[in-house]
């Protein structure tokens, strides 16, 4: 059934969220314990708010919004509202990337610091436009009531596949980021003698690959998905085989697709309708 292994994936839910959490928090802990704090001037003070954004962000939101879809208690909800709260929770995690971008680049142009010279600085600004980019796609081809259902089942795969690579690959981006700032700043002690903050930051890198790791196989298990819904909508051609059906795709994609939301709205109101025939019988014949 649906809910089978549901403690297992309560167990791994939790599990992911208090990781996920606890790497805010050690982030936040590293940038006001060991590198002076917040602030907005210029100084490593603004950059220090670029982790602090990009794990929350990117690495923490964009998590939760992955898995979104897997809340067992959310399978009675419309798929409209689904899309609506993972749509928003992405867009969150955007701003906050940005903002996280200000800062890094403020910094640097205060500090006179080549931009973008550094590996982690390639993959994270390809990172970056990937998903805006398929926050955008996602926004026109599955929110909004405009496009086929045609176009949605061949976008389907794609978006789950980009959005997997994505995450992964801002997870590899940040333990790239953190080893550089380390290298940077610890002299003297030496980052190679295992000084506290050293071995703390890296315990915060082991931590956000953890939660990395959970989110994976959460959205990986099959026994998880949300389920089909029912008299799901089939678009043939004309050789009699399955041109494109959010239903079916979501089945090979790893994410439902339910019917169109118009075609939620017309049941939801038929079975109103039926409802209200069926009081107004009952009243006249009492």
């Amino acid at each position: 059934t649906a809910m089978d292994g549901y403690r297992g994936f309560l167990g791994l839910l939790v599990s992911a969220l208090l990781v996920g959490f606890l790497s805010v928090i050690f982030t936040l802990i590293w940038v006001l314990h060991y590198r002076g704090g917040l602030g907005w001037d210029g100084t490593e003070l603004e950059f220090n708010w670029h982790p602090v954004l990009m794990v929350t962000g990117f690495i923490f939101i964009q998590g939760i919004a992955i898995i979104v879809y897997r809340l067992p208690w959310t399978w009675k909800c419309s798929k409209f509202l689904m899309k609506s709260i993972h749509a928003g929770l992405n867009t969150v995690a955007a701003i906050l990337v940005i903002i996280s971008l200000v800062a890094v680049f403020e910094n640097r142009n205060a500090r006179n610091i080549p931009h973008l010279y550094s590996l982690h600085g390639w993959v994270g600004l390809t990172a970056v436009i990937l998903y805006f980019l398929q926050l955008l796609l996602g926004f026109f081809i599955f929110l909004l009531p405009w496009a086929p259902l045609s176009l949605r089942a061949v976008f389907m795969p794609i978006h789950v596949y980009s959005g997997l690579l994505i995450f992964g690959t801002v997870i590899v981006t940040t333990l790239m980021g953190v080893t550089e700032k380390l290298f940077f700043v610890l002299k003297n002690p030496a980052y190679s003698t295992f000084p506290p903050e050293g071995v703390f930051t890296n315990t915060l890198g082991l931590l956000i690959l953890v939660f990395g790791a959970l989110i994976f196989w959460i959205v990986t298990r099959p026994q998880w998905k949300r389920p089909k819904e029912p008299n799901s909508t089939f678009l043939q051609t004309n050789g009699g085989t399955t041109e494109g059906v959010e239903g079916s795709m979501a089945t090979n994609s790893g994410n439902n697709m339910d019917k169109s939301d118009s075609e939620l709205n017309n049941e939801v109101a038929a079975r109103k309708r039926n409802l209200a025939l069926e009081e107004a019988g009952q009243r006249s014949t009492m």
